[in-house]
């Protein structure tokens, strides 16, 4: 296996994982293509995964979203578009950093919490300093907005998180649920 061989890098438990992530984000982009739930991924991508695997699955869900949505769901092929698609997939990541830095902190259900909160809180509040720097309208940052969101990024926390727990149970994977029984590792 080489260097970049990602088997050699994740193992087959966590590419079977990153395959479900992948087909999840893809599910999300044909259904809801920019309302996509970044932020749950992100929180969840921590709480089940190294560092490193976090973040190669935070990219790759990022990166199906834009394929999707410039193959797919017909994005707009400008500039202002291309931009964007930059700016949400650093954003993504920086979510992802900042909600490892809380899950490392706080452990159990309440640290899940908190990972998941830093995550949106982090993806929406950067999102929302571009949308103000660029002089971008604002919109879509109105409280109701927001709340609909942040419900669809809760629920898609959710759901994720629970099928994280599943495949542990079932032994597809061999990891810790949101550090819970275990201590969790970071690269």
């Amino acid at each position: 296996m080489g260097k970049y061989d990602l088997s050699s890098t994740l193992g087959a438990n966590r590419l079977a994982w990153l395959a479900a992530f992948v087909g999840a984000s893809l599910v999300f982009s044909l259904g809801l293509a920019c309302a996509v739930p970044l932020a749950a991924f992100a929180a969840v991508s921590v709480l089940t995964q190294r560092r490193r695997a976090a973040l190669i699955f935070m990219g790759a869900v990022w990166f199906t979203n834009q394929l999707a949505g410039f193959t797919v769901l017909n994005y707009p092929t400008d500039l202002s578009t291309f931009g964007w698609s930059v700016v949400m997939g650093v954003v993504a990541i920086a979510a992802t950093l900042g909600a490892e830095i809380v899950s490392r902190r706080v452990g159990g259900l309440s640290g899940a919490v908190a990972t998941f909160m830093a995550a949106f809180g982090l993806y929406e509040g950067l999102l929302w300093a571009v949308t103000i720097a660029s002089g971008t309208v604002t919109e879509a940052y109105a409280p109701a907005t927001v709340a609909q969101i942040f419900a669809l990024n809760g629920a898609a926390f959710a759901a994720l998180l629970a099928a994280s727990s599943l495949a542990a149970r079932a032994g597809t994977k061999k990891m810790s649920v949101v550090g819970i029984g275990s201590a969790r590792h970071h690269a």
